[in-house]
């Protein structure tokens, strides 16, 4: 048997210490529970009027309690804020020339400028910006109140505000519109989040006991307050510490899709400080905050083998890489997207499994209608998600939507039986 040569020798010895840096992105089964444990109990705080106003998952009401029934018409307008983008959508509901109910949509997507992020509200009552906006004027305001404003500022058309609506609560809507089981609704894209249908007499915040309303979790914020310290690693302080809201949004910054380039980038550079990545030299592209983008993981990901993907990626950041530096860089990305599925499966889980304790009965049957850009193209992630919401709620027979155009489309279904029981 021949014996290996001293560069495989190196390679292999590299690579051991690379997984060992890597292993703290792995969350055991039992670490995961205890998140789903902890994102449990702060559910419950933010449902109780004593303990809402400390608690980092919020669980605000929606006023959302009915669903569409295939009565509802009209033609709406749906103005979808993304973290990236502003989606246009007309909507239209109602029959067709063959006397069905159908959803007819068509839309235009903008880019959002950063001046139009960071600037002043004159253009969103807001609790606080998340995901890279930081217009001045608009925390604590009614954002209805401003859009309106707007509108009338501009004078060239009438349209009036009939809702403001979470993205997490549309999608839910939109995607119960294809599966009356949907009663969860997420978004894992630029940032993350879930909503899910609570029993009124546990939502403290409104009156009222019977049925049950849609509550909008802003789960994004869940280890604020200190519950995820454990979790956090020196990444994920790093990208925190550098952001433009520090110390809020600790989940979301684990989990969405603005920060899981940045994170990566970062362990990527301490691989190359520890002289076992790119001969020990990262190019300026690489030293330069923001410049690994999110969809980079996905292109690596995605790789079937022949490196190229990778190659393409490394080379237009300046860096010219091995065999080995490919598979170092590609075993990175799938670190930090596998612990981002998982640590928000444990979320889902946590949601779920309340659900479940709410109905105090056997298995339980649930969809949950999903959107996203992280959840939708990259390659691998709502597998790794999937498998491990039902490895942490095993009582629950969980079923996945995948939404399309979610949030305008669930919007305006909301603004339809808004109207409907308006008149």
């Amino acid at each position: 048997m021949p014996m290996p040569s001293n560069r495989a020798r190196i390679d292999h010895g590299r690579m051991h210490k690379v997984q060992q840096i890597l292993s703290e992105f792995h969350l055991r089964k039992e670490e995961l529970l205890e998140v789903k444990r902890r994102i449990q109990q702060e559910m419950e705080k933010g449902l109780r009027l004593e303990t809402h106003k400390t608690a980092s998952v919020k669980m605000l009401p929606t006023y959302v309690r009915s669903t569409p029934d295939g009565s509802e018409v009209g033609d709406f307008l749906a103005l979808d804020l993304g973290g990236t983008n502003f989606r246009v959508m007309l909507v239209k509901v109602g029959e067709d020339e063959n006397k069905s109910w159908k959803i007819a949509t068509s839309n235009q997507m903008y880019s959002i400028p950063t001046d139009v992020m960071t600037g002043t509200a004159e253009m969103g009552i807001l609790l606080n910006w998340t995901k890279g906006f930081k217009a001045s004027g608009a925390e604590g305001n009614n954002v209805v109140g401003l859009l309106r404003d707007a509108i009338e500022r501009r004078g060239d058309f009438e349209m009036d505000v009939v809702a403001m609506v979470n993205d997490t609560v549309a999608t839910m809507i939109s995607c119960y519109y294809e599966d009356h089981s949907c009663e969860v609704g997420m978004i894992v894209g630029t940032g993350c989040n879930a909503c899910y249908m609570e029993e009124m007499k546990n939502v403290e915040l409104v009156e009222g006991e019977e049925g049950r309303m849609c509550v909008n979790t802003e789960w994004g914020g869940f280890g604020d307050t200190g519950e995820l310290e454990e979790f956090r690693l020196e990444y994920d302080c790093i990208v925190d510490e550098t952001s433009i809201n520090p110390g809020y949004q600790l989940y979301e910054k684990i989990v969405g899709g603005k920060y899981m380039g940045e994170l990566t980038r970062l362990v990527l550079l301490k691989l190359v400080n520890q002289n076992l990545l790119f001969n020990g030299e990262a190019s300026e592209q690489l030293k330069t905050r923001g410049s690994f983008e999110t969809r980079f993981l996905s292109q690596i990901e995605s790789d079937t083998g022949d490196q190229k993907q990778i190659y393409n990626v490394l080379t237009t950041l300046g860096v010219m890489p091995s065999k080995v530096d490919c598979d170092i860089v590609h075993l990175a990305c799938k670190s930090v997207s596998t612990r981002a599925a998982h640590i928000c499966a444990a979320g889902l889980a946590g949601v779920i499994n309340r659900m479940w304790e709410n109905k105090s009965r056997g298995t339980m049957k649930i969809a949950v209608g999903i959107d996203g850009s992280v959840y939708k193209l990259h390659p691998h992630f709502k597998h790794r998600f999937h498998a491990m919401v039902r490895e942490l709620a095993p009582s629950c027979d969980v079923t996945f939507l995948q939404s399309n155009e979610g949030s305008s489309r669930g919007a305006a279904l909301i603004s339809a039986v808004a109207c409907k029981m308006a008149s």
